[in-house]
């Protein structure tokens, strides 16, 4: 009997009880199915956190001082030295200071307590990849001047001024600023969002907070090459601290590939307890082939009496097995994109099955009812013809 044979007899047997094939399959569809969801769901929260992280610029270095219990120090001029020094490596470089405080309009009716107010360089919209929509960024003259200049996000220009900013001014901590640029949409320009955000020179910032500049954000001309900036960043200020307790230093690309690996690890774990279904439904395929095997006993004697061999047997019921669990399989991957893909839009995230999981998952059911299937079809190749057709 050839495979083409034995695969419409296998047809033919699941047709002609469609309600125990279908409970018989139910397992692998519910494993298949379960595989695809949780592998899905979890790739398209990788890839929407990992998307979070490249807009941050998976290229850039957070470096923080706080040289607390060290009588030395390092200033701002001592990184900028750095930074020239190695222009092959570095893209940029600015200091960052964080203003607490609170944002008004010009006459004091309205306040943004939620605002983020950040000193910065004339660099760091090159660092981070930001455009703008209108005006310009903070310049070098307005750092050298420590001028009150600020550039707002798309939710004060929008809420304060009605979209036209330019040249209008907003009080920080009670400070006249005068607006110079408008920020390109981020986010969704609401409330705490990251438009809801203002730019001033890092200077002037330093000025306000009575305090040493202690952060600063450095970017790479390219990823690969943040192990090198981080070995020059480091190399710097152990040689001035003598101790990596004073200072930290922050590759974003290696957060990035620390929350892959995480979240790797959390899907393979998933899958594993997903991969249970599948057992148990290979169990339950073992066990409906075994009452098929008792069902058709005289079948079996009647084939060996006419010259069927054992291997003939033994491919037929393997292949009638093979094919319930690929048909499980196929049903649970149409059911498991179809869940994935509307609870990706519920979720919010892009939720499509990869091909490699559908492929993969296909494999392991099919993989599952000829390995299943096999105990069945040896215990019917085995049977004895005479007593196969004595069976009643």
């Amino acid at each position: 009997m050839g495979f083409t044979q034995a695969f419409k007899l296998a047809l033919k047997s699941l047709a002609s009880s469609k309600m125990r094939a279908f409970l018989t399959m139910l397992g692998i569809i519910i494993g298949v199915g379960s595989v695809i969801i949780l592998v899905s769901l979890m790739q398209g929260m990788t890839g929407e956190v990992t998307s979070m992280f490249e807009d941050m610029g998976t290229n850039t270095l957070s470096v923080s001082i706080t040289g607390r219990g060290s009588s030395r120090t390092v200033d701002v001029d001592d990184l900028y030295e750095l930074y020239e020094e190695n222009t092959d490596v570095f893209l940029g470089m600015s200091p960052t200071v964080s203003v607490n405080g609170t944002v008004k309009t010009s006459t004091d009716s309205d306040s943004f307590d939620s605002t983020t107010i950040t000193g910065v360089s004339e660099q760091y919209a090159e660092i981070k990849g930001y455009a703008l929509n209108d005006g310009r960024f903070i310049s070098y003259t307005d750092l050298q001047a420590r001028g009150k200049v600020a550039v707002v996000g798309t939710y004060i220009a929008n809420t304060v001024f009605s979209g036209k900013a330019i040249g209008e001014t907003i009080k920080i901590n009670g400070n006249a600023f005068s607006v110079v640029g408008v920020m390109e949409e981020q986010d969704d320009s609401t409330e705490g969002s990251a438009d809801d955000c203002l730019y001033i020179p890092y200077t002037t910032a330093s000025k306000m907070t009575f305090g040493a500049i202690s952060s600063f954000t450095f970017a790479t001309k390219d990823v690969s090459l943040n192990t090198q900036a981080t070995n020059l960043i480091d190399n710097a200020l152990y040689s001035v601290f003598q101790n990596e307790n004073y200072y930290n230093i922050s590759d974003m690309q290696e957060i990035v590939s620390s929350m892959e690996e995480m979240t790797g690890m959390m899907t393979m774990v998933l899958v594993g307890i997903a991969g249970i279904s599948l057992l148990v439904g290979g169990i339950g395929i073992m066990n409906i082939m075994l009452v098929s095997v008792t069902e058709r006993t005289r079948e079996i004697g009647i084939r060996k009496s006419l010259g069927a061999k054992r291997r003939d047997i033994m491919r037929q019921f393997v292949i009638e097995a093979g094919t319930t669990s690929a048909l499980g399989g196929v049903i649970g991957i149409v059911f498991g994109a179809v869940v994935a893909v509307v609870l990706g839009n519920v979720i919010g995230i892009n939720a499509e099955p990869s091909v490699s999981a559908v492929l993969i998952s296909f494999g392991v059911s099919v993989f599952i009812g000829i390995f299943f299937g096999f105990m069945p079809a040896n215990k019917a190749a085995k049977l004895n013809p005479i007593d196969a057709l004595r069976y009643d």
